[in-house]
């Protein structure tokens, strides 16, 4: 992966609204031409899918085709909801969790591959990353309001059935099995980047499409054209200190640009704020970090690894990622220190 540093990221790191950050992206970046000349339009759209905000941009050579693009993405994320949201009492995931201490259960090829990939995830992070941390989710309101934490013999109680080892597959057959009662799994920290990767794949086998952008409400999927003159989409880097203030910008080629920070969903105890993100290996929320930033080729990657960063902490997150060919990773801590991987060298605007 190559990363070019110019002057774009205000959106990701500070802003109030992580969605407000990505649409103004979207408003800035200029329309398209083709290199036969043919000028491409834009279209996006902004709607609720998987509980979240998606906006979804098309450039295409006719608004047709364009929306063509849209409508086939709109209908894959919708297939994919179906298919792993926890809130659905019919999808094969909520199944799972229902069987979960009592039998395994037999499930789709597509759903059994994500659980697998989500298992290797949680093995290269440590545990960082474990889909197995839904069972305790109920104990945590994030609404930004001061509240007491949980009494620690009940997190403790609950956290004992999170691990992903007892998550146990059978490839041959398809199964899934939960080994304890009670435990749970949920997409909610790969599943925006897994279905922004799709919708992608969609919209790339439609002929006149040239190129888009999925955001899944944070974790971006880049892909195709901007001009004849350009092949880079640019994201402005804010200052964490002051975010009307660019203080350089990446240039991203068919790739994924994933963030995940604490600006919406948190709560204060005492003073001390806790993001939504739970630490799978304590049951508590995470603190220290303000948001993170991954730059990957793949958004489910990304989408994992900006959980599993937020867990790990500054130190061993940064670690982790420059260990991994072709990914860099953009910490912004609670005190607004920003902290980078060693090859996403950033072009300073003084």
């Amino acid at each position: 992966m190559t990363l070019k540093i110019n002057p774009l990221m205000r959106l990701f790191l500070n802003a109030d609204n992580q969605m407000t950050r990505f649409l103004i992206l979207l408003i800035s970046l200029i329309s398209c031409v083709n290199m036969s000349g043919q000028q491409l339009v834009r279209q996006s759209k902004e709607l609720k899918l998987m509980g979240t905000r998606f906006v979804i941009t098309a450039t295409a050579v006719n608004e047709t085709t364009a929306w063509k693009g849209i409508n086939a993405a709109i209908e894959e994320i919708s297939r994919i909801e179906k298919l792993i949201s926890s809130w659905d009492p019919n999808s094969e995931t909520s199944a799972i969790n229902r069987s979960a201490g009592i039998n395994p259960m037999v499930v789709s090829t597509e759903l059994f591959s994500l659980i697998e990939r989500s298992k290797k995830i949680s093995e290269l992070t440590s545990g960082a990353f474990d889909i197995s941390f839904a069972s305790m989710g109920h104990l945590y309101t994030f609404d930004k309001k001061e509240r007491p934490l949980p009494e620690d013999q009940l997190i403790e109680d609950i956290r004992s059935s999170v691990d992903w080892n007892k998550i146990v597959l059978n490839p041959e057959s398809k199964k899934v099995f939960l080994e304890d009662e009670g435990m749970k799994i949920g997409f909610g920290a790969i599943g925006k980047g897994y279905a922004a990767n799709m919708a992608q794949k969609v919209m790339r086998e439609i002929e006149g499409v040239k190129g888009g952008i999925i955001n899944a409400s944070g974790d971006l999927s880049i892909w195709g054209m901007v001009s004849n003159a350009e092949a880079s989409w640019t994201i402005k880097i804010a200052d964490p200190k002051d975010i009307d203030r660019a203080m350089a910008t990446i240039e991203v080629e068919n790739t994924s640009v994933v963030t995940s920070g604490n600006y919406e969903q948190y709560f204060t105890s005492q003073g001390k704020r806790f993001s939504h993100i739970i630490d799978p290996k304590s049951g508590y929320p995470t603190t220290g970090i303000k948001s993170v930033t991954i730059v990957c080729k793949d958004a489910e990657i990304g989408d994992a690894l900006a959980t599993a960063t937020f867990v790990l902490g500054v130190k061993d997150g940064l670690y982790m990622i420059n260990k991994l060919k072709g990914v860099e990773a953009i910490i912004v801590t609670d005190e607004d220190q920003l902290l980078t991987t060693d090859n996403i060298h950033l072009n300073y605007i003084k």
